[in-house]
């Protein structure tokens, strides 16, 4: 059994108890994905599995046999941010940081799925209004929390992004 962990090939763990965010933090040493709450209600453990968001700390890693996953390790690096990382430098999209890798993959995810036009409690069908709305974004963010409140910044880091990526804008009357 084995998993593809940011481009290299794992053998899962032995111990079917071990859930997927411990398996990546102390036995593959990805520290950037976080533990925060250890229930599923933060999001500061969201990890990319085969490109859709999840709580890691709510899988088994032995689940994962096959899948392809990404942790924030493998979203830009130092040297090179990616888009999103740069747009939340730009606009303060953190503070403490401790809920910023999960953020990041979270709206890594979220771009992907308003470019395959996924519905969401806010637009049923974002391909036949291919206009973002802030309450839109808040909505497909909600599942990550900021303890220092850092959402506006975030909001406006993927609203720059989006803006600049298209083919989807940003309602402007409707993000102020």
């Amino acid at each position: 059994m084995h998993a593809r962990v940011n481009g290299t090939e794992h053998p899962l763990p032995h111990d079917s108890r071990r859930t997927l965010l411990d398996w990546l933090r102390e036995d593959l040493g990805l520290t950037g994905t976080k533990k925060g709450c250890d229930h599923g209600q933060c999001g500061a453990c969201t990890v990319l599995v085969d490109g859709r968001r999840i709580n890691s700390c709510l899988s088994l890693a032995q689940l994962h046999d096959g899948d392809a996953i990404e942790t924030i390790e493998a979203i830009g690096s130092a040297d090179a941010l990616a888009p999103l990382q740069r747009a939340f430098v730009a606009h303060d999209g953190f503070q403490c940081g401790y809920c910023t890798p999960g953020q990041i993959c979270s709206a890594t995810a979220l771009m992907s799925e308003l470019a395959e036009g996924w519905a969401s409690a806010v637009t049923e069908d974002i391909a036949a209004a291919p206009v973002v709305t802030r309450a839109e974004l808040q909505e497909r963010m909600s599942g990550n929390l900021c303890r220092c409140g850092a959402y506006s910044n975030i909001i406006a880091a993927l609203e720059e992004v989006i803006a600049a990526e298209g083919p989807l804008r940003i309602d402007a009357e409707a993000s102020a």
